[in-house]
């Protein structure tokens, strides 16, 4: 569902920041522009659903998204937050399957909706692009692997420490020392895989430790080399 009030700025819609795309050359940085199709959206918009149709991928270029699948019961289970600078729903559509994940926005969002013709377009015309949405996909699977290895062989306090640092590295600290994407104990379960209960316990006795302090739905970071001993690094 799109915002069709807010427009995006120039800056907002501007995609020479993204890695992906440095390789183009001029026409084809030209048809991606000419094609691509760039909108606001409010924080809870759910972008597409497990099992819809995609057209296109989306690069995000403002706020946080949220990718997640649906299980049996109906339980979350977050693969990834998405950020500015990073694309989602781009592995289905070179699949051409239907979508395996569900995208919400947690943080009002700027994202720019490039189709499957004009990607199929800069895959043909262009090896050093498909070289690197090789290498995005690449990452993708490594990443993956390392989760599965995590619940089969971690503690869920471990895995809950690896999970607060990741964060850190991928969307940093302030000034303070405070993580800078709010999430719900919930969320966090939802990452880790685990129940609510145990994370709400757990991130306790990290505050007991003195490994974090807790304001609310923001984490402060006290002793990071304590929490990567406990994450078993």
């Amino acid at each position: 569902m799109r915002n069709n009030i807010i427009r995006p700025t120039e800056e907002e819609m501007d995609l020479s920041g993204f890695q992906l795309f440095k390789k183009l050359t001029e026409e084809e940085y030209t048809r991606l522009n000419y094609d691509k199709t760039c909108s606001v959206y409010k924080k809870g918009t759910v972008l597409y659903r497990e099992g819809s149709r995609l057209t296109g991928f989306y690069c995000i270029t403002k706020g946080i998204i949220k990718v997640y699948k649906t299980g049996i019961d109906g339980k979350e289970q977050i693969i990834r937050f998405a950020k500015k600078g990073e694309i989602i729903a781009y592995r289905s559509l070179l699949s051409q399957e239907l979508a395996c994940t569900t995208a919400k926005v947690i943080e009002e969002a700027v994202l720019c909706h490039i189709s499957y013709q004009t990607l199929l377009f800069l895959i043909q015309s262009n090896w050093q692009f498909s070289h690197h949405m090789l290498q995005i996909v690449c990452r993708e699977l490594r990443e993956a692997n390392d989760y599965i290895t995590d619940i089969a062989q971690k503690t869920v306090r471990e895995r809950l420490a690896e999970v607060l640092l990741l964060l850190k590295e991928n969307f940093e600290l302030d000034n303070q020392n405070t993580l800078q994407i709010s999430l719900t104990r919930e969320e966090l379960a939802n990452i880790v895989g685990t129940a609510t209960e145990s994370v709400i316990r757990l991130l306790s006795e990290f505050k007991q430790d003195n490994l974090i302090e807790l304001q609310g739905r923001k984490i402060k970071f006290l002793n990071i080399p304590g929490l990567q001993r406990v994450a078993n690094l």
